[in-house]
This record gives C-alpha cells, structure tokens and sequence, in this order.
C-alpha cells in the first residue's frame, strides 16, 4: 500500500513539530523583511532622479547591493551565510539558523516589490502633494504607502509564499521544519506517505496564505 494512513498517523507528532518549525522560520524572515525590507524599498524609490529626494549615489549603492543579494541562489546563499549564522544564533542547524539566510533572501526581495508598488503610484498625487508643502516625510507617511498599500499586501503574499519553498530548501541542510522531515523520511527512507504527507501539507499552506493575502488586499483597496 502506497499511502499507509496509521503509519501517518503515527507521524503526527512529529508532522506538527516540522509544521511549527517551518511557520517559525517563515515568521522571523517575514517580519525582518517588513521591518528593513520596507524603508529600504521606500528609499529605492524617493532617492531616484525625479522624485522627492534624489540621490544618485544611494539609489545606485542600495540598488546594488539589492540586486547583488537577489541574484545568489538560495541554496548558495544558505550556505555561504553559515559563519554570519553561526555568529549571530550561535549554532547552524535548526530553524531559528535557517531564519538568518531566510530573512537576508527575504528583504531585497520584498524592497524591489515595495519600490515596484510605488512606481504604480499616479505622478500628479506626488506632484499634487509637493505643491501644497508637503514635507518628504509626510509625503512618504500620508501619500506614498497610503496609495500603495494594496500592492504592499500582494507582494507581501508573494514573499510569504516564496519563503515557504525556500524553508524547504533549508530543510535539506538541517534547517528543520517540512522540508528537512521530507528529506529524512520521505526520501532517504523512501517513505512514500510522509512524501506525500508533507507535499499536500505544503500545498495546503500556500493556499491558505494566497487566500488570506487576496482578502486583505481586497479589503484594503478603497479605490
């Protein structure tokens, strides 16, 4: 029998643990992400020629620097990150290691999707706003995420979801969570219900974030 249902059963326990885990991976980098992702998205966008404080030499110093990190596989990254890791969680196995190479994948990637949302932005709303006094700060505060805020959430989801495959990924080199317990048990044991198991239970994950992501987004949208 291809999908032995006790045999799952059996597993719950140890299901759970590799769900919580990866939900605790995918908590800290989503929340690292958001705390430095977003002002530095913001930054991309007011720093560039034309808008509200231009400055060739941050925008191309922080562009760099984003696209430098976005363009490093992963797994790569994952690895080459073991020593920062070590340093910072002191150790580099298990998920809250796994949430230091999570989280740096994680911002420039939602910086360029806060940057993107902003360029959706209609110009005259800018232009309206600097006509009438308004100070960068304010513009950035009451304008900019105001207007953008809808996108922020859709790529916000788009993030959430990406790091659910790369904290697979993480399981692989002992990261823990759903990935690692489909290496240990679905693969090298060729264990064909936990494969399964662990498949649907990742499918059913970003399902969930998608639909709650769309409901928030549409709920926000007032336009």
């Amino acid at each position: 029998m291809w999908f032995d249902i006790p045999h799952l059963i059996s597993m719950g326990p140890d299901i759970w643990k590799a769900f919580i885990e990866t939900m605790l991976m995918i908590g800290i980098s989503v929340s690292v992400a958001v705390v430095i992702g977003l002002p530095l998205g913001v930054l991309l966008f007011v720093t560039d020629r034309g808008l509200i404080l231009p400055n060739r030499f941050i925008q191309s110093t922080v562009g760099f620097t984003v696209n430098l990190v976005r363009s490093i596989p992963y797994i790569i990254l994952l690895v080459a990150l073991t020593p920062l890791t070590d340093l910072l969680v002191g150790g580099t196995i298990g998920p809250r290691a796994a949430s230091v190479s999570l989280s740096i994948a994680a911002i420039p990637f939602f910086a360029r999707i806060v940057e993107s949302a902003m360029r959706e932005i209609d110009k005259g709303v800018i232009e309206a706003a600097i006509a009438v006094g308004a100070r960068p700060l304010m513009i950035i505060r009451e304008v900019l995420l105001p207007e953008a805020k809808t996108s922020i959430v859709q790529g916000l989801t788009l993030t959430v979801i990406s790091l659910v495959a790369y904290s697979a990924m993480a399981g692989v080199v002992g990261g823990g969570g759903i990935g690692d317990l489909a290496i240990r048990f679905g693969y090298y044991r060729y264990d064909t219900t936990i494969m399964v198991a662990t498949i649907a239970l990742l499918v059913i994950l970003v399902q969930v974030i998608q639909l709650v992501g769309d409901w928030t987004a549409k709920k926000i949208d007032k336009r």
